[in-house]
């Protein structure tokens, strides 16, 4: 017999070897986890479409929501809404503070100072910011916050200098916002002044980002997140009063549009995608659950042509090229490449744990001892 032969009968052997236990042949899945397996597969895709489609439709659905809703007023609805509902689900499941966790009033200042960073400076600035530039400019703009990540890491204290790759990423970024806003500047079409609040609500988010991976959070990523949006949605409150908008609103005015794109932000934005984000990090890579950063954008400008008539040129579609780009550069370089490596884990530590403090307090230690930053 040769040796082809000897090799095919002993595999032919062993396909017959009955596992006792199971039934099914040894070298066979069982057919119950290959259907849990494929199973998995498809809820891993259905969340990333979630993640994907809603985040992205976010910004067209602020855009319909403050038609006749009053911006601070609408986001801050949002949020307390949001946030009640999260903070309601993690008690109904058990999840209260541990005395370890105590004393509470940190774990609220954190809330308040992220809640503050995130939802008032930077949804807060989207939402107002909109009422004078189309929600496809607004989803670019906010994509620059990795490179003002990249930044903050870099003036903070014992922060991280980048590397050439990342510097260069960073130049490509800025060129890309120029492409977007440079109009504006010349005096053309762009409104300057909704483009910069824009600007600085990415950069607001960066800073909360930063911030709420050191600082002390609940374990609980539901309640550590409706702390983060009821904070959030009581600041946005108080800037409303502040703005008269209380006032001056009819509940009688809205329309129909406005509160159902309310109701879609606080359902699909603020519970349905962020579950969804939530559970990929527990089941895939955060790599893999981060490149939202890149689809988000490309989302938003296509739902805001198709659906709202926004204008898209030529100008508008290179520079959306150009940011995406230079995230994907800041971001997925510095896995092989010492020293960039320890620049680039830093940033995404920061994107991955963005969307309000989705990671727990173990992943973030881990994360900061793995980058060789001290741990809180």
């Amino acid at each position: 017999m040769s040796s082809s032969e000897q090799w095919s009968a002993g595999k032919l052997r062993k396909s017959l070897l009955i596992d006792e236990r199971t039934k099914q042949p040894m070298n066979d899945e069982p057919a119950e986890a290959k259907t849990n397996r494929q199973q998995s597969r498809w809820l891993i895709y259905a969340a990333f479409a979630a993640v994907y489609l809603i985040w992205g439709s976010t910004y067209l659905g602020i855009k319909y929501a403050i038609e006749s809703l009053p911006p601070f007023l609408m986001a801050g609805t949002r949020f307390l809404v949001a946030g009640a509902a999260l903070y309601a689900w993690a008690w109904v499941r058990g999840e209260r503070a541990s005395a370890a966790e105590r004393p509470r009033r940190a774990l609220w200042r954190t809330a308040f100072i992220v809640g503050g960073l995130l939802l008032l400076c930077g949804n807060g600035g989207v939402t107002w910011a909109e009422r004078s530039i189309p929600s496809g400019l607004a989803a670019l703009l906010v994509a620059t916050e990795p490179l003002w990540i990249v930044l903050l890491n870099w003036a903070r204290p014992g922060g991280v200098r980048p590397g050439f790759r990342v510097l260069l990423g960073l130049l490509v970024g800025f060129a890309g916002v120029w492409l977007l806003i440079g109009k504006g500047i010349s005096g053309g079409e762009v409104d300057l002044f909704g483009a910069a609040l824009v600007i600085g609500a990415a950069f607001a988010w960066a800073a909360g980002s930063i911030y709420s991976l050191r600082a002390p959070v609940h374990s609980s990523p539901l309640l550590a997140s409706g702390m983060q949006m009821l904070a959030g949605g009581a600041l946005l409150m108080f800037t409303s009063l502040l703005a008269g908008e209380w006032t001056s609103f009819d509940l009688s005015k809205v329309s129909a549009v406005s509160a159902g794109a309310l109701l879609y932000l606080i359902v699909f934005g603020s519970i349905i995608a962020f579950t969804a984000y939530s559970w990929l990090l527990r089941v895939t890579t955060p790599a893999r659950a981060a490149t939202y950063a890149y689809v988000n954008p490309v989302v938003a400008v296509l739902l805001g042509w198709a659906m709202a008539s926004e204008a898209l040129s030529w100008r508008m579609l290179t520079g959306a090229g150009v940011i995406v780009a230079a995230v994907a550069l800041i971001t997925s370089y510095g896995k092989h490449h010492e020293p960039e490596a320890k620049a680039t884990r830093a940033i995404q530590d920061c994107i991955y744990g963005e969307a309000l403090l989705l990671i727990t307090a173990e992943d973030a230690a881990g994360w900061f001892t793995s980058c060789g930053h001290p741990v809180r």
